[in-house]
């Protein structure tokens, strides 16, 4: 019962989706892999995830993949004093290391590396854009700001510096754990979340040993500048736009995408298409005309599988919308246009033998 469809479907699971129920009928709607987001969930979960999964596989006959989404470093807001606070354009704001709660004026923010990165002159984006400080004053243990956009701000938000690299590592205490955790489950794959640089994947390879295939997520601007290199560590990547979005320009994660796709091909590397795919069908039937020309527009990119996350994680269809994308992807693999595109986009042969093999074998298949 191998799928004939060439472009794979990854689903995440969560409170929507993870009874045994809902899984089966997750695969029979057409997922190939499914994913556990270690940022949501316990050990419990995943674990009960998990055993659903290998279970569906049972009863399909078809093999299911596993993948471990760590979370990886966030940084977040402190608490206010009230919960929440109105702000206006303009306004000055500070952000620093007091943990006392904050009010209409200032907030702690519990990361001091975050502090030592500050600037004049860079952006901090808050709750994934929503509200825009533009640092104007920092000496690396508090920031003063100015509003540009927004109007209030709330417990706990998370906090993002588009452009700027924060010594971090993209391992966290709780990363460990998890990774340690899924490991033990056997699961297929582990994606490393905010990879900066080249040796954070080199990191999860030597903890990860051979166990698993390691995939990196490409969500910072840092990690284009060390595609090549992170290309070499890894099993496969994955093109996370939610993140993108935030750190860059939105006219700019269309042309990301296009790129990381074609230096993934370029090696041969399976690369995933991630973050709010069929996003109106968390709470919809049905998906936008705009929503089914973008998955339709990855598989014609070449991408090599696609992925639902709040859809069948903790959407109101879950089951409906991997039918959907399976619907999708299969009419475009139809088209003999997307043969064409895909024929194009092949790379010259070297002069070896398994090219040569390769070729002939190709050749052989396409033969009517």
């Amino acid at each position: 019962m191998i799928r004939s469809r060439r472009t794979r479907m990854l689903c995440t699971l969560g409170p929507a989706s993870r009874t045994p129920e809902k899984v089966e009928a997750l695969a029979r709607a057409g997922a190939d892999v499914f994913r556990l987001n270690f940022s949501h969930g316990s050990h419990e979960d995943h674990a009960a995830s998990f055993a659903a999964i290998r279970a569906a596989e049972e009863i399909i006959e078809r093999p299911l993949g596993v993948l471990a989404d760590l979370q990886g470093p966030k940084f977040r807001l402190g608490k206010f004093a009230a919960g929440r606070v109105a702000i206006r354009q303009g306004q000055a704001f500070r952000l620093d290391l007091d943990s006392t709660p904050g009010d209409e004026t200032r907030v702690g923010v519990p990361h001091p590396e975050i502090l030592a990165a500050l600037k004049p002159g860079v952006v901090v984006l808050i709750d994934d854009g929503k509200v825009t400080l533009k640092v104007t004053a920092a000496d690396g243990k508090s920031a003063d700001t100015v509003v540009e956009a927004g109007d209030e701000l709330s417990n706990a938000k998370g906090l993002g510096v588009p452009g700027v690299r924060i010594p971090l590592p993209a391992l966290t205490p709780k990363d460990r754990e998890d990774l340690a955790f899924a490991l033990r489950l056997g699961v297929d794959w582990i994606a490393l979340s905010f990879v900066q640089h080249p040796e954070d994947m080199a990191e999860l390879r030597r903890l990860v040993d051979g166990r698993a295939a390691v995939m990196a997520k490409i969500e910072k601007p840092s990690a284009l500048d060390h595609l090549d290199e992170i290309l070499d560590l890894s099993d496969g990547l994955m093109v996370a736009r939610g993140d993108l979005g935030v750190e860059l320009p939105p006219e700019e994660v269309p042309i990301v995408q296009r790129h990381i796709i074609r230096a993934a091909r370029a090696r041969g590397t399976p690369v995933v298409v991630a973050t709010q795919m069929l996003d109106s069908m968390t709470h919809s039937p049905s998906p936008t005309r705009a929503e089914v020309s973008d998955v339709a527009n990855a598989v014609y990119q070449g991408a090599d599988a696609l992925m639902l996350s709040g859809e069948t994680a903790a959407g109101d269809y879950p089951i409906e919308s991997a039918a959907m994308m399976d619907r999708i992807i299969s009419r475009v693999e139809e088209d003999p246009s997307w043969r064409q595109v895909m024929a194009a986009e092949i790379q010259s042969f070297e002069d070896a033998d398994t090219d040569a093999l390769v070729a002939a074998a190709r050749r052989a298949a396409s033969a009517t």
